[in-house]
């Protein structure tokens, strides 16, 4: 049990310091590394339409409540817009603003990519391929701890609803 602790206090801190530095290679942008998360959830291929805020919620694995709050500052910074979703009209879509596409491509990557350099400075690529391997499955047995909690199985926090206004449980 003791390794096991210092695991889960060691990847407290890198979380720490993620939050702590990787704010720092994107604040003069006016970015904190949500900021960062939801520019690069919305900037992948697969989404060039944006997101419901439903799907963006489980996709970042945050709550909706979180998520609102950041949604509302992204907008007022005009990096993202949130409009009624055509496909369901009590669902919001979000997308990126052509102002958030631009600070995205152009400032925020490069600074990114930079970052990901130093803070992965003597990692081979074996050594970058196992920790992902190992992180994803310590997700995927998070995701199972949550689920038979009663969390669903998407992401969303307690007491949160869907995009469709069904209550959803779970941590």
């Amino acid at each position: 049990m003791e390794l096991a602790n210092r695991l889960f206090f060691r990847l407290y801190q890198c979380a720490n310091m993620l939050h702590k530095t990787g704010t720092r290679a994107v604040e003069s942008l006016g970015l904190t590394t949500q900021q960062w998360a939801v520019l690069g959830a919305l900037s992948r291929p697969e989404v060039p339409d944006g997101m419901s805020v439903g799907d963006l919620a489980r996709y970042l694995m945050v709550s909706r409540q979180n998520l609102s709050g950041l949604i509302g500052r992204m907008e007022r910074d005009g990096h993202i817009a949130s409009a009624p979703d055509g496909r369901d009209r009590r669902s919001r879509r979000i997308t990126m603003t052509e102002h958030g596409h631009a600070v995205w491509h152009r400032e925020a990557v490069p600074r990114i990519h930079d970052y990901y350099g130093q803070a992965l400075d003597e990692f081979s690529t074996g050594d970058m391929t196992h920790t992902l391997h190992y992180l994803l499955k310590l997700l995927d047995n998070m995701k199972r701890i949550d689920e038979a909690a009663g969390g669903p199985p998407d992401g969303e926090s307690e007491g949160e609803r869907t995009d469709d206004g069904d209550a959803r449980q779970g941590a």
